[in-house]
């Protein structure tokens, strides 16, 4: 059946709450309302008000309040409304959310998912179009999950919400209302998804995840024109990294483009550029090259399309890495 990014979200906290009587949703607005983005839309109805909270406008205390149910052994699923709306709550997050397993050494779990809307592409203002994920895959306890497909949000949504760790979950906004012909059904994997190859390849490793996938699929086909085979990692967990699956990749083409929308600067693109040149440096051709946003506070709207990673951009690095625009300019620059 067609199914879309929001439905699919949806389906998997209603399988998530129905199966398992501990798990409770916390957010703004995510109850009568539905949640800004509708994701939780008639769970309330469904499920009660005791079992999907609408919570005061605090994030702090709503992750917060995740934490402490999950002390008296609930699987909280927390909404922040909008990537920019973490910050308030990244003291709860990081400081405590995230420490809290190791601090009782082991033997305290917390089971909390949040699940945040990231990046931009759809025409909103500061606070509304962050990619804040370098931050806490940079965090020590917690992982990071960033589905870009209709199935990988609901099949990586449940695996969170099984998971005994706490997962940050970012879900492409933009990519909300997709659509793909999938059955949706309960995942057997547990833990953290690795990395998948959505096309295989042999010139150039091209790695994203999240709202940049689609833009290197595009990328395929528009390298095939020009007779260059693009091998397409979505990497699906941003922590821990499948670095294991991009170095077999590399080891085969020899060449790397990393893209996120995130600032350039000490993002996820670098941290795979750096861990990747140390376990491959003898098979590398060319510098592994990262397609970025800019160092920059995001954007207004109507500048959003220069500040995203877009096909130019992707099909320029990959150029770059085929030493093609060396060729073009008469030389090496």
């Amino acid at each position: 059946m067609s199914v879309s990014m929001m439905k699919a979200l949806n389906q998997s906290l209603r399988d998530a709450l129905t199966e398992d009587e501990k798990v409770i949703l916390l957010g703004e607005d995510i109850g009568t309302l539905g949640g800004v983005f509708r994701i939780t839309d008639g769970l309330k109805d469904e499920f009660g008000e005791h079992r999907v909270v609408d919570t005061p406008l605090a994030e702090s205390g709503i992750v917060g309040s995740a934490i402490g149910l999950a002390y008296r052994g609930y699987r909280p699923v927390v909404e922040i409304q909008f990537d920019g709306f973490t910050y308030p709550a990244f003291d709860q997050l990081v400081s405590q959310l995230a420490k809290m397993h190791f601090r009782s050494r082991g033997r305290v779990k917390m089971p909390v998912t949040v699940r945040i809307p990231y990046g931009g592409g759809i025409g909103s203002p500061e606070h509304h179009s962050e990619s804040p994920e370098a931050y806490f895959s940079h965090t020590a306890g917690l992982r990071v999950f960033a589905p870009s497909s209709v199935e990988d949000a609901y099949v990586m949504l449940r695996q969170a919400i099984a998971c005994d760790d706490p997962v940050i979950f970012f879900e492409p906004k933009r990519r909300y209302h997709e659509k793909a012909d999938i059955e949706l059904s309960t995942p057997e994997q547990t833990g953290s998804p690795k990395a998948k190859v959505l096309h295989q390849g042999n010139d150039v490793t091209v790695v994203g995840y999240g709202p940049t996938v689609y833009t290197l699929n595009d990328a395929v086909l528009a390298a095939e024109d020009e007779g260059v085979s693009l091998e397409v990692i979505d990497l699906r967990c941003l922590d821990p990294l499948d670095l294991e699956t991009v170095a077999e990749s590399v080891k085969h083409t020899g060449k790397l483009v990393v893209v996120h929308e995130a600032s350039r600067t000490s993002g996820i693109g670098a941290e795979i550029c750096a861990q990747i040149t140390e376990t491959c440096f003898d098979y590398l051709e060319h510098a592994p090259l990262r397609v970025t946003g800019f160092d920059i506070p995001y954007p207004p709207s109507r500048l959003e399309s220069h500040h995203l990673p877009d096909l130019d951009k992707v099909m320029h690095a990959v150029d770059t890495v085929m030493r093609r625009n060396e060729t073009h300019a008469g030389g090496a620059k």
